[in-house]
């Protein structure tokens, strides 16, 4: 059971489905939550998406949104709106509102060149691929039942106990539901996380931020997108109405208090030294710079993933990303363990591999809230920083870790590929590599047609399957086996002559094949493997 209709929770229930396990999913709203969120997402989510074949899909919300944003920018030049995509493809996010330009990417480093054509898509808010993930999941029969809330549950060596109410809380039309696994993808104030006691360390929060979208008057004079002013940082678009206030004087006095129009107008003002009228409040939310993490993202049969096992600021858009990650590396693990084709010990690597990244991102966060505080420390941080964004060097660091391009679990072998998030490979039929993951299966790539890789896959039918193709754009790969979630487990080069430093005709070396299959995916049936081949 999954508890949480969010993208993060759609997303598990999705992949637990693709990996054969019935999944309930309990959400208390009835429909997608309207409120204003992130406007965009980094690669890896839209790699992600991509590789379970839902790029078609993204790429037209993003057409959609280029649209608006193409509106929005016509409006501020009189009419003018030539250089629109220009101004919104320049730049590829931003550390603390200090923009971060696309030129100036090294699109040689590791991750940050090979995602095929995942990595054109960014411009996609949070609302739309909740949208996409509520048809994904019932294409495939994932039972979501909207307007119900889970409640409590009691837990047992058998399974876990689930006690719900109806979405508005006060308990009315409750009962229990009998599931084998329980996974808290509710939130930051997650109720799964706090009945079932995890540890939540963390910091607290120091500031106070407001994202809106309004009708306004007096807005000629904001300036578009990310400003650092004397009294805080603002922004403004890429959308019509779209703005953000960052204020650094402590947390807000009541986090539940309704955001007036009022409240909204003085902030604004305040921060951006321009007399704005709000006459309208579309959607608006308050959030802070509170981090927190559970020290481990499983207690028993209750699992978290998502905002329910971390929490932090939004700057860098990088919550979704961790969401979604965390989505695809529990889903094909709790499948297979569901399914008793992995032991539960398969799913500590969970932890292992998703808690550091999820550390590593709370780090980003605090550290863009020290470059954005106004005393002058801090400033000389910022304009340092700001510098370093100017370079290749610079720009390409920040862009690599902020969009989780850097990612890499820390996996037997010794291959570059190892651990990282696997290249999407252009086949010489024209295919790529995730088209042949959308079925959420893993994927041993054999480039060089060595029957020797397909013999030591024999056995794992259903689970993993085999390709042989040729990939002219890398003769020097000979194969890859990646896991359902896109990393890849091992890889091998083409056997060369040292002496002569060229390729030749032997096998590719299997070292460590057989032990990477077996520790992902168990112990070969023995019947003949999946085998495809396309080219």
């Amino acid at each position: 059971m999954v508890a949480g209709g969010g993208p993060v929770g759609l997303m598990l229930a999705c992949e637990l489905r693709l990996g054969g396990a019935r999944v309930v999913v309990l959400e208390r709203f009835t429909e997608v939550d309207p409120t204003v969120k992130g406007g965009a997402i980094t690669t890896p989510s839209a790699e992600a998406l991509y590789r379970r074949g839902m790029l078609p899909a993204l790429a037209e919300v993003q057409r959609r949104s280029m649209e608006r944003f193409r509106a929005f920018m016509s409006e501020r030049n009189d009419g003018d709106g030539a250089d629109a995509t220009g101004q919104g493809m320049r730049y590829v996010g931003h550390f603390a509102g200090i923009m971060l330009r696309a030129d100036l990417v090294d699109r040689t480093e590791p991750g940050l060149g090979d995602a095929g054509p995942a990595a054109e898509v960014s411009f996609v808010a949070q609302q739309d691929i909740e949208r996409l993930l509520v048809e994904r999941a019932d294409e495939l029969g994932v039972e979501v039942r909207r307007g119900v809330e889970l409640t409590g549950f009691d837990e047992d060596a058998e399974g876990v106990t689930v006690r719900t109410g109806d979405g508005d809380g006060d308990g009315d039309g409750g009962g229990t539901i009998r599931a084998s696994w329980l996974v808290g993808c509710d939130g930051g104030r997650s109720t799964v996380r706090k009945a079932a006691g995890f540890d939540f360390p963390g910091t607290d929060p120091e500031i106070t931020c407001h994202q809106a979208v309004v009708e306004m008057t007096g807005a000629e004079d904001l300036t578009v997108g990310w400003t650092a002013t004397d009294t805080g940082v603002y922004a403004y678009g890429p959308m019509p109405g779209r703005v953000v206030t960052v204020e650094l004087d402590g947390p807000p006095a009541d986090r539940e208090a309704p955001v007036t129009a009022e409240d909204l107008q003085a902030r604004l003002r305040r921060v951006s030294g321009v007399d704005v009228t709000i006459t309208e409040v579309r959607t608006a939310t308050r959030f802070t710079d509170h981090a927190r993490q559970v020290t481990d993202y499983r207690k028993g049969r209750v699992l978290l993933a998502g905002d329910a096992a971390h929490v932090h600021s939004a700057f860098g858009s990088q919550g979704l990303s961790l969401g979604i990650g965390d989505a695809m590396n529990l889903g094909w693990k709790l499948a297979a363990v569901v399914a008793g084709r992995a032991p539960e010990t398969l799913l500590d690597t969970y932890t292992a591999e998703r808690h550091p990244v999820g550390a590593w991102v709370l780090d980003w966060t605090r550290s863009q809230i020290a470059a954005m505080r106004p005393d002058p420390q801090s400033r000389a941080l910022r304009r340092i920083v700001s510098d370093l964004a100017e370079t290749v060097a610079g720009t390409t660091y920040l862009v690599a870790r902020l969009s989780g391009a850097a990612v890499r679990y820390a996996l037997p072998g010794g291959h570059p590929l190892t651990g990282r998030s696997a290249p999407d490979l252009e086949l010489a039929d024209g295919s790529r590599l995730a088209d042949h993951l959308h079925g959420g299966r893993a994927l041993l790539l054999d480039l060089t047609g060595d029957p020797e890789l397909r013999a030591r896959a024999a056995g794992y039918a259903g689970r993993v399957d085999v390709v042989t193709a040729g990939c002219p754009s890398r003769p020097g790969l000979a194969a890859l086996l990646v896991r359902p979630d896109g990393f890849t487990a091992w890889a091998a080069d083409v056997a060369t002559d040292v002496a002569a430093d060229v390729a030749t005709d032997a096998a590719t070396s299997v070292e460590g094949l057989t032990e990477a299959l077996g520790e992902w995916f168990g112990a070969p049936e023995g019947a003949a493997g999946h085998a495809v081949p396309v080219g």
